[in-house]
């Protein structure tokens, strides 16, 4: 897949390795300064789970420059999937990088019958923000809540 005049690749992650363990520990903190990085059983954990898919896109020098994750999962209203994590290096943003991962993750919930896409964007991600609704995200008139446990 071509993005941004470079090629960009994306695939779903499919082992915890030192290559895609650095990456995420290097990405996370240009998403949250917040969240500390999880550990290598952590992500192995999140690769292995039916649930989720870790996917990732290389640049064409098959540099890990951003990631998605995927949620699927089955309630009584039917199969939903959400879209988590959502994070590329700053030094390519605006380069396709992101479209790129999310379509990726739109094929894998379309496979799975979801019924919606969701996902959460804060207001200040103005570009991301922009990327969903060009994607066909609706913004939606919500309350989101959150119960902070840790």
């Amino acid at each position: 897949m071509s993005a941004g005049g470079g090629e960009i690749t994306v695939e779903a992650a499919v082992t915890a390795d030192p290559e895609l363990y650095g990456a995420v520990v290097r990405l996370l903190p240009q998403l949250s300064g917040s969240a500390a990085p999880p550990t290598a059983y952590d992500l192995e954990t999140i690769i292995e789970s039916p649930a989720t898919t870790l996917f990732v896109a290389r640049d064409r020098a098959a540099r890990i420059v951003g990631m998605l994750t995927l949620a699927v999962f089955k309630a009584p209203s039917g199969v939903r999937a959400w879209i988590e994590d959502v994070v590329v290096d700053a030094a390519v943003r605006h380069q396709g990088v992101g479209g790129a991962l999310v379509e990726a993750a739109l094929v894998t919930a379309r496979r799975a019958e979801a019924r919606t896409v969701d996902l959460t964007s804060r207001p200040d991600r103005a570009d991301a923000n922009r990327l969903y609704e060009h994607l066909g995200f609706d913004r939606r008139e919500t309350n989101v809540y959150r119960l902070t446990l840790r």
